[in-house]
């Protein structure tokens, strides 16, 4: 892992390191597993602070057990849900046009008509509020 990546996670208070004399930085066993608990929520889409809330529910603010996961992982499983179905919807209408609405497209025939998806708001409106 990129000791950049590290520092982030540091600096987030998410994980805690201590110093030797010559100022290099030592992680403790238990806060190299909170690393893995943090590398995992986030690459199912899990964001830093949901993570960073989770974290600090433990008590003492120790590793999260496989409990602790289950429990927590239960908690996310709605948002995974959304996202899911977003990236689903996303995969089905990509190959037709971005008439989405993400970039406020003036032409699209199919999908935006006269712009009228601008008035919805920014970003991808189509995949967001179906």
């Amino acid at each position: 892992m990129a000791p950049s990546a590290l520092r982030f996670y540091e600096k987030l208070g998410l994980i805690h390191a201590t110093r030797t004399s010559g100022n290099q930085r030592r992680y403790e066993r238990s806060q190299l597993r909170r690393v893995s608990f943090i590398r995992i929520s986030a690459q199912v889409g899990v964001p830093l602070e949901t993570i960073k809330e989770a974290l600090a529910s433990l008590p003492a603010n120790r590793t999260p057990t496989k409990a602790d996961w289950a429990r927590l992982s239960a908690g996310w499983r709605s948002h995974l849900d959304e996202q899911i179905q977003l990236l689903e919807r996303l995969r089905d209408t990509l190959t037709g046009c971005i008439g989405c609405g993400c970039l406020s497209l003036k032409t699209c025939a199919l999908v935006n008509t006269d712009d009228r998806l601008a008035a919805k708001g920014t970003g991808p409106v189509v995949l967001i509020r179906p």
